[in-house]
């Protein structure tokens, strides 16, 4: 019998510096803090506007919900992270932070976090968190084990920050929010898909049913195309909905084509794919953080 990594591990002592650590670090901080940004995006983005003292209340709601979804998952996930190299040194399959702990910990956050959203921001907004992490905690973290489905159920928690901050200065949803929402649920796929290619042995070890896994390279290629070349249209309905200017839709137009074309060359790549994959990885996040730049600037 193989020995994973987590059953092999012994607890150590730990300083109660580490031991915070350890417990911040089931909130996956560099994950949330992404997303917590493109909440930001979302209410400065709004034509509404809410007293700062609001809208950092509205930010630290946000970054509690997104930290109790990501504890969760870390607590529902924990067998599998113990089989796969890139996780099985987290806090809870290496035996650092007592399960008990983290489930408590992701209950608890957000008893706190939902009404304080209510009050710093509306009823409408606690309850787009509430979807948020009901659908990745308790759908999308166990799909995942079953079904490929679990890639496009994903993107809709991953999707919903910025419409978030959209109905926090606005208390409604409306066009334009959803056209921050569609942008950011579109942009999931490709970028998961490249993941998918790149990890594909160790999602494989933990028995994950993972797009290149279940379908092959060749078809998780595919999909990266048509969906980046699908960040084209989506990337330009903010410049189409008057949110921006011209030069914004000029931007996103250009931004999508050479996404679409990186994308294009997995297609030519046999060997050496997961090499592409990375690469194209990176590409995704390069993607959203100019397409996020040129909307600041060209912002109405």
């Amino acid at each position: 019998m193989i020995q994973t990594r987590s059953q092999t591990a012994v607890r150590t002592a730990t300083s109660p510096l580490q031991a915070l650590g350890d417990v911040v670090a089931l909130g996956k901080p560099r994950l949330s803090g992404m997303v917590v940004t493109t909440a930001a995006a979302g209410l400065w983005l709004a034509p509404e506007r809410i007293a700062a003292p609001r809208a950092a209340a509205f930010l630290v709601g946000t970054g509690m919900v997104v930290g109790a979804a990501n504890v969760l998952n870390n607590y529902f996930e924990r067998d599998v992270d113990g089989l796969m190299r890139r996780t099985w040194s987290r806090p809870l399959p290496a035996r650092r932070v007592d399960p008990g702990t983290a489930l408590a910990l992701g209950m608890a956050l957000p008893a706190f976090a939902l009404p304080l959203l209510a009050l710093a921001a509306n009823t409408l907004t606690a309850l787009l968190a509430l979807v948020a992490v009901v659908t990745y905690a308790f759908v999308y973290t166990p799909l995942k084990r079953v079904s490929t489905a679990a890639l496009f159920v994903g993107a809709v928690p991953g999707a919903i920050p910025p419409l978030m901050g959209w109905t926090a200065a606005t208390g409604r949803i409306d066009a334009p929010g959803l056209a921050l929402f569609a942008l950011l649920f579109v942009w999931q796929i490709p970028h998961f898909l490249a993941i998918s290619i790149y990890l594909k042995e160790d999602y494989a070890r933990g028995g994950l049913k993972v797009f290149a896994l279940v379908h092959g390279e060749r078809a998780a290629k595919r999909w990266a195309v048509a969906t980046s070349a699908l960040l084209v249209p989506v990337g330009m309905l903010p410049w189409g909905l008057g949110m921006a200017n011209g030069w914004y839709g000029a931007a996103a137009a250009l931004l999508g084509l050479a996404l679409t074309a990186i994308a294009a060359v997995g297609l030519r790549t046999e060997d050496g794919a997961a090499r592409w994959a990375r690469s194209y990885f990176l590409s995704t996040l390069l993607y959203l953080t100019l397409v996020f730049i040129a909307l600041f600037l060209g912002a109405r």
